[in-house]
């Protein structure tokens, strides 16, 4: 997968926030070379997030989002105000633009707390330049630019790229699990929901880390396991399946092969597996009637056995013998008042970023909710939660309790 096709969820997302008016917008189209954002001497020009990805070197491929102003007005600028908010627990990197020929003390204060509370670093950019009559003394993070002239503009990349270590963390979807010409066997489905003529996201990154570590990777659907696993002279390292088909693959596999799923690895590529193997234990212990929330990460067209709105309360109950109430979710949305339901079961995450992602998990954890994900919970009903773990080597500690174990 090259720079150009670097899936958003795995960019450094950048936030341009501050009052209407700093020239917000004119920074984001001086920073990208292009007309992104709609520029205009008229207050809260900008109402929803315009999102440009781009190459901004040593980060690497970034997505740069410009929000509305956070000083709007009105029930209208209530709620711009909100989607900027929300804009924050997707952020790992956000640029503070105060026009530098007014007072903002409030506002950048304001903001700065809520980036200081979220734990974003950030820089306060200084805007127009062109028009200060005195520079300010500028702090460390500080930065003094005109988006109308450029000046300024290529110190700021700099400044960015300079914090790259602040927000780019060494993270692998397997490549810590496996070793130069292993063989690694992806199970991919393909049925009604499968995507016509291509993988999957997290399929295709699997795939490609594979090619990276000079492992050998063969893919199969379930009904061909079987027939693969006859034409190897020795067995696979490992087998990673769509979580969908573990019942069938388990069946089929040697006990001896270490078995996982790609929505498994993905919530240990975006740091939240250790939390949903614990939150899957609360499941046997709802009450009839319980709320569950299932949330996908995605949006897309659902086939009438679609996985997490059919298949997946179906085993829940059935692994229960309970009926429970099932609300859904899907893509950006994701309420932050959590206190009706008894369990969220969240999917693999490949779309949304690691800090969106943890930030859902923790904004569950907080209010005392059980957070789990499809596969884990998959595994649960088929009752190889232990197995699918790989021993539990996936976990960053051991917080598999006895009774959970085969």
């Amino acid at each position: 997968m090259g720079l150009q096709e670097v899936a958003t969820a795995d960019r450094i997302h950048i936030s341009v926030f501050g009052a209407r008016n700093a020239g917000k917008s004119s920074l984001v189209n001086a920073l990208t070379g292009q007309k992104v954002s709609i520029v205009s001497d008229t207050p809260g020009t900008t109402t929803d997030a315009v999102h440009k990805t781009m190459e901004l070197l040593p980060l690497g491929p970034v997505v740069i989002t410009d929000t509305a102003g956070y000083d709007d007005e009105g029930e209208l600028g209530r709620q711009r105000m909100e989607q900027t908010r929300l804009t924050l627990y997707r952020t790992d990197l956000a640029i503070l633009v105060l026009d530098g020929t007014r007072n903002q003390t409030a506002i950048r204060q304001q903001l700065t707390s809520m980036l200081v509370q979220q734990s974003i670093p950030y820089v306060v950019v200084y805007n127009k330049l062109d028009q200060m009559g005195t520079v300010p003394v500028l702090q460390e993070n500080e930065i003094a630019v005109s988006a109308v002239t450029g000046e300024g503009i290529e110190a700021l990349k700099e400044k960015l790229g300079s914090m790259h270590q602040m927000v780019q963390q060494d993270r692998n979807i397997l490549a810590d699990l496996i070793s130069q010409r292993d063989v690694i066997i992806l199970v991919t489905p393909i049925d009604e929901s499968a995507p016509k003529g291509r993988l999957i996201l997290p399929q295709q990154q699997t795939l490609r880390e594979i090619l990276d570590c000079h492992a050998i990777p063969l893919l199969t659907q379930p009904q061909e396991l079987p027939t693969l696993l006859e034409l190897l002279q020795t067995p696979p390292r490992m087998v990673i399946t769509d979580s969908q088909a573990f019942g069938e693959v388990n069946k089929c596999l040697p006990k001896d092969i270490p078995l996982t799923s790609f929505s498994i690895l993905m919530a240990r590529y975006k740091g939240f597996l250790d939390t949903a193997v614990e939150g899957v234990r609360a499941l046997r212990r709802l009450q009839d009637g319980a709320k569950i929330l299932i949330a996908e990460g995605c949006t897309h067209h659902r086939q009438c056995n679609d996985i997490g709105t059919v298949k997946l309360p179906k085993l829940l109950q059935a692994l229960t013998g309970k009926q429970f109430a099932f609300s859904f979710t899907s893509g950006g949305t994701f309420p932050e008042d959590l206190s009706p339901y008894a369990l969220v079961v969240h999917c693999g995450g490949c779309m949304r970023t690691e800090r969106e992602m943890l930030w859902r998990m923790r904004c569950a954890r907080a209010q005392g909710i059980p957070f789990t994900n499809y596969g884990i919970a998959l595994a649960e009903c088929h009752g190889i939660l232990h197995r699918s773990l790989m021993g539990e080597c996936l976990l960053s500690h051991d917080s598999i309790h006895p009774e959970t174990k085969e």
